[in-house]
């Protein structure tokens, strides 16, 4: 069984990293995935994902607990799925303007909704009760705060004192 991605092969241009390939569940190819967004378009049937080199295509797709149980249309067979176990799974972006994603936050400024310029967020910290931007000053902010994303800006509604912090009294 292998426990490394079958290749080094980079992802098209255009594609994030979205997720990993658990491993192999039964004999007939069906997968664990940890996916690191669900959103409803990532993991619908139908839905594309970039792994290892090749595309494959959701043909069932079930919550189980903090993953995904896949299956992928022309993967079927089991010693296949155990080669591709730990692969790196990519995706492109999601046009959807009720949600902020990373790669939007990553390099783009940030305001308050009094029109205060905090700088650019040059990170993301994953944090179990929600991302926090990172921001060059050194500032971190959780990203609750957020109001709206609008072409490389970032609007922010902090909680009083929230850059307060780390100042001198």
């Amino acid at each position: 069984m292998s426990t490394s991605s079958t290749t080094d092969q980079q992802p098209p241009t255009g594609l994030l990293h979205v997720g990993r390939l658990g491993r192999p569940h039964g004999v007939r190819g069906e997968m664990y995935v940890d996916i690191f967004n669900s959103h409803s378009k990532r993991v619908a049937v139908g839905s594309k994902l970039w792994v290892a080199g090749k595309w494959y295509e959701i043909s069932k797709s079930k919550a189980q607990a903090e993953r995904w149980l896949m299956t992928f249309k022309d993967l079927d067979d089991r010693n296949i799925a155990e080669r591709l176990t730990n692969s790196d799974v990519y995706g492109y972006p999601i046009d959807d303007p009720s949600v902020v994603w990373v790669h939007q936050m990553v390099g783009s400024t940030v305001v308050d909704t009094q029109g205060n310029n905090y700088g650019v967020c040059v990170a993301v910290i994953d944090n179990p009760a929600h991302p926090i931007m990172e921001l060059e000053s050194g500032a971190l902010v959780p990203t609750p705060f957020i109001v709206s994303n609008v072409d490389g800006c970032i609007t922010i509604d902090p909680p009083e004192g929230l850059f307060d912090l780390g100042e001198e009294s």
